[in-house]
């Protein structure tokens, strides 16, 4: 009988090998269906939401995972009814190359074809507490690290109110954001070093937002700006029929707005532009004899208020004030309307006249009409009384 051949060093060395080797494809081969089954596990007992996500591919070369098809619904219990609330045709989360080469580990996202539907609900039971979860513990939860650049492609947000008569279901489609240097990784030296720029369809309109912000400040420190450009008010009659009882014939629609903070102050302005507007024609020839009366009503507000040289109805609201508590001059916007709407043709473009150097400035407002009548004492006035008093 032959004795049993000894196994030499070199082979137990190249089993101990491929023994690791074939562990490891296991262990790769394996890994999707652990990591998605913990995700769906989270998202099916996530308090106040119910989820699911078709599936999800591991690249550990590339230090990043791609998550196919997922939805996320606001869920209430008492009901078990669910309403969509997101939505993505792919979320890749991965390693930030750019800044890894300059020594910060930090992620980055990237959404293809999000979805974000706010819905409102006229009847709550009041037994049911408001959904509490944190949308941010979930990304925490998918993505450890913290985020340093995210890109959205191709999004669309909704309002939606299903009890309104008609239904009204409008959106912001085929948007993109881009957000750069969140974490400032890029060893910046500006006071402003994260920047984000969005742009999206608005129904014949474009949107657009441009801002410069800081994420890492203890107070919020940032200069925006944004616009809406040639809304076909028209597309938007099921909004006016629910809520201002309505429909309108022509007209469009614009607004700019630029909004700065820092130190716990913040100020800025909105200027809506509506042109062209007609409320009653033709088409209203059906309505009935209040509705028309309502209808008429409107249109003789808006031709009131609008300026006629340039058939456009526009107005400036300026805003300021603390973080935690707004202190808006309401007389001194009040008459800034009524100046604008009246006096001032306001042209349709940003101003350009917020930026982190106006805030906290204090500027000297000039009384208007109203509240010239129906405000209190002024600064002369109260100094008077102070003197009477001493």
């Amino acid at each position: 009988m032959n004795p049993p051949k000894k196994i030499t060093r070199k082979k137990k060395t190249l089993i101990i090998v491929m023994s690791i080797l074939a562990l490891l494809i296991i262990a790769r081969i394996a890994l999707p269906y652990v990591v998605l089954h913990y995700a769906n596990k989270t998202l099916a007992t996530m308090n106040g939401y119910r989820g699911h996500i078709k599936d999800i591919d591991i690249a550990l070369l590339r230090g990043a995972y791609k998550i196919d098809s997922v939805y996320l619904n606001k869920y209430d219990s008492t009901t078990q009814r669910q309403t969509p609330f997101f939505g993505a045709k792919l979320i890749d989360l991965s390693v930030e190359w750019k800044a890894l080469f300059k020594g910060s580990i930090v992620g980055e996202l990237v959404f293809e074809s999000p979805l974000l539907r706010f819905t409102k609900d006229k009847v709550e039971p009041n037994q049911v507490k408001k959904d509490s979860s944190d949308f941010r513990d979930l990304l925490n939860d998918f993505m450890p690290l913290d985020v340093n650049r995210v890109e959205i492609n191709d999004g669309r947000i909704e309002y939606v109110d299903e009890h309104s008569k008609p239904r009204v279901d409008i959106a912001l489609t085929n948007a993109h954001l881009l957000a750069l240097n969140l974490r400032n990784s890029y060893d910046s030296t500006s006071v402003l070093p994260s920047t984000v720029t969005a742009h999206a369809n608005v129904y014949e309109g474009e949107l657009d937002i441009n801002g410069r912000l800081n994420l890492l400040a203890r107070r919020p420190t940032f200069d925006v700006n944004a616009e809406v450009k040639g809304t076909n008010l028209v597309k938007l009659n099921d909004f006016f029929k629910a809520y201002a009882k309505i429909d309108v014939n022509r007209g469009t629609f614009g607004l700019y707005a630029e909004a700065a903070a820092k130190e716990g102050r913040f100020n800025g302005y909105v200027k809506p532009l509506i042109k062209n507007l007609k409320v009653l024609g033709p088409e209203d020839r059906k309505d009935n004899f209040l509705q028309k009366l309502w209808e008429g009503v409107v249109g003789t507000v808006a031709f009131a208020f609008k300026n006629q040289s340039k058939n456009q109805l526009a107005t400036k609201i300026p805003f300021e004030g603390d973080i935690k508590e707004p202190d808006t001059n309401v007389w001194f916007m009040i008459g800034t309307i009524l100046q604008n709407a009246f006096i001032q043709a306001i042209q349709p473009s940003i101003d350009h006249e917020i930026n982190l150097g106006s805030v906290g400035e204090k500027k000297e407002e000039k009384k208007g009409l109203l509240e010239r009548i129906f405000g209190g004492k002024d600064d002369k006035d109260s100094k008077k009384d102070k003197k009477k008093k001493d």
